[in-house]
C-alpha cells in the first residue's frame, strides 16, 4: 500500500504586517540596549565625578601653609641631654623658653605681625627636630613651621581681609608657602585644622576591624556549615533561617543600641574602645556572612559530596576537605561585603561612644579610640573653613584604605578559586 503523500510545504509568506512587526521588535532591541548602555555611562560617570571632587579637594587636604622662620640658638644657651627620652627631652627645651625664643627669632627676622601668625604649637617641631639631631643648637638654622589658622586662610584667598596683604608680602619674600603635609598621615586629632592628623582614626578602624572580622568570619561561616550540612530540617531551623535573614535588613542604628545595652553593661571601662565597636560591628556583619557563606555551600556540586564518601571520607572531611574549600571564594565575596559595609558605619559607633576627641592614637583594643567615618563625620561638622580640605582628605585615606582591604579579600578569592 502507498503511503499516504505528505501536503507540500508552503514557504512563509512575509507580509507587510508582519514586516512591520518585525521593524517594531528590532527597535524595541535597540532602544532596550541603548537605556542599558546609558544606564552604565551614567553610573560609571557619576562615580567618576564623585571620586574626581573628592580628590581634587581632597589634595588640598594633604597640605598645609608654612612659613619659614630662622632661629639663632647661638647666644640663647639651650642644651638638651642626648641620653634623655624624647618626651622629657621635649619638657626640657619646653622648661628652657623655646617657644618665647622661636617666636623672638621670628620677630627679628618677619616682623611683630608676621611671628604673630606662627602657629602657638610650631615650637613642638623645633623641639623634635633638635631631639633628633642636638647639633642644632650650635648656630642658626631655618626651619619650616605651621602658621595659625587665620594666615593659611588668607594665603587661599579667604578668611580675615585684614591679614591677606601680609600674606601676599610673605609669599612674594618666599617664606610663605603650601607644602605637602606629611604628618598629615602621622598625626591625631586637634582643634587646629593646621594640626590635624588622620592616623588616630586610622589606627582605630584597623582595630576595630580586626575585632569585627576576628569575630564575625569564623563564627558565620561556622554557622552556615552548620545551617546547610548538620541541622535538621524543621520548624526551629526555619525559625533561625528566617531570623538570620531579618538580622541582615535590620537598620545600622539597632545594632547599636544592643552594643550599648549589652557589651557597654558587661565591659562599662570599655566605652568608646575598639573591641566595644568590633562587637557591635560583627553582630551586625555576622547575617550577611552567614546567608553569602549558605549560598556559596549550596552552589558546591552535590557530585563532591557523593564522592568523598564514596572513597571512605568522613562527614566532617567532607565538609572540611571538599566543600568548604570549594565554597571560600564565595564566602569571602559575602564577607567583602559585609566588612566594607561595617567600615563605613556611624550609627552604631555613635551609640557606644567612639565619637570622642582622641588626641593619642589607641596602642590597644581597649583604648579609647574613633574611626575614619566618625572622624570625617566631626569634622565636617566644623566651622572652620580649613577642615573642609582635610574632610575631602580623609574621605580619600577612607576610600584608599577600602580599596586595599577589598583588593586583599579579592587577591585571596582568585587564589582559593577553583573551577569544575
Amino acid at each position: 500500500m502507498s503511503e499516504p503523500l505528505s501536503p507540500p510545504r508552503i514557504a512563509p509568506t512575509r507580509t507587510p504586517e508582519f514586516e512591520q512587526r518585525l521593524k517594531r521588535r528590532y527597535a524595541r532591541e535597540r532602544r532596550f540596549k541603548a537605556l542599558g548602555m546609558g544606564a552604565v555611562i551614567f553610573s560609571v560617570a557619576v562615580l567618576i565625578f564623585l571620586l574626581a571632587n573628592m580628590i581634587v579637594n581632597g589634595i588640598g587636604g594633604f597640605q598645609r601653609t608654612v612659613m619659614e622662620v630662622p632661629v639663632d640658638f647661638t647666644s640663647v644657651g639651650l642644651t638638651v641631654d642626648p641620653s634623655m627620652e624624647p618626651t622629657a627631652a621635649m619638657r626640657s627645651l619646653e622648661g628652657q623658653g623655646l617657644a618665647d625664643i622661636v617666636t623672638f627669632s621670628a620677630e627679628q627676622r618677619l616682623g611683630e605681625e608676621a611671628a604673630a601668625q606662627i602657629n602657638t604649637q610650631a615650637w613642638r617641631i623645633v623641639a623634635e627636630q633638635i631631639v633628633t639631631n642636638p647639633s642644632l643648637l650650635q648656630g642658626t638654622h631655618t626651619f619650616t613651621l605651621p602658621t595659625s589658622d587665620d594666615l593659611a586662610a588668607a594665603y587661599d584667598g579667604a578668611g580675615q581681609a585684614s591679614l591677606q596683604p601680609l600674606a601676599r608680602e610673605l609669599a612674594e619674600q618666599g617664606v610663605l608657602h603650601d607644602e605637602f603635609d606629611s604628618g598629615f598621615l602621622t598625626r591625631s586629632d586637634a582643634t587646629d585644622p593646621q594640626l590635624v592628623g588622620i592616623w588616630g582614626a586610622l589606627k582605630g578602624s584597623i582595630l576595630t576591624m580586626i575585632v569585627t572580622l576576628s569575630l564575625a568570619f569564623p563564627i558565620g561561616v561556622l554557622a552556615a556549615l552548620y545551617l546547610e550540612e548538620y541541622a535538621p530540617r524543621n520548624r526551629w531551623t526555619d525559625i533561625i533561617e528566617v531570623s538570620i535573614n531579618n538580622l541582615a535588613a535590620v537598620p545600622s542604628i539597632i545594632f547599636g543600641l544592643l552594643g550599648l545595652a549589652v557589651f557597654l553593661w558587661i565591659f562599662p571601662n570599655y566605652r568608646s574602645a575598639p573591641l566595644i565597636g568590633g562587637l557591635t560591628l560583627a553582630l551586625m556583619t555576622m547575617p550577611v556572612i552567614v546567608i553569602s557563606a549558605r549560598n556559596a555551600i549550596k552552589a558546591v556540586p552535590p557530585s563532591i559530596r557523593d564522592g568523598a564518601l564514596a572513597i571512605g571520607a568522613s562527614p566532617v572531611q567532607v565538609v572540611f576537605h571538599h566543600i568548604l574549600p570549594l565554597a571560600l571564594p564565595g564566602i569571602l565575596t559575602g564577607t567583602i561585603i559585609g566588612m566594607a559595609r561595617a567600615l563605613g558605619e556611624t550609627a552604631p559607633l555613635l551609640l557606644i561612644g567612639m565619637r570622642a576627641f582622641v588626641a593619642t592614637p589607641p596602642s590597644g583594643f581597649t583604648d579609647n579610640a574613633t574611626v575614619l567615618p566618625m572622624q570625617i563625620f566631626l569634622w565636617s561638622d566644623e566651622i572652620d573653613r580649613g577642615f573642609v580640605e582635610r574632610t575631602s582628605a580623609a574621605i580619600v585615606v577612607l576610600l584608599v584604605f577600602l580599596l586595599l582591604m577589598n583588593g586583599l579579600a579579592i587577591y585571596l578569592r582568585n587564589r582559593f578559586e577553583k573551577r569544575w
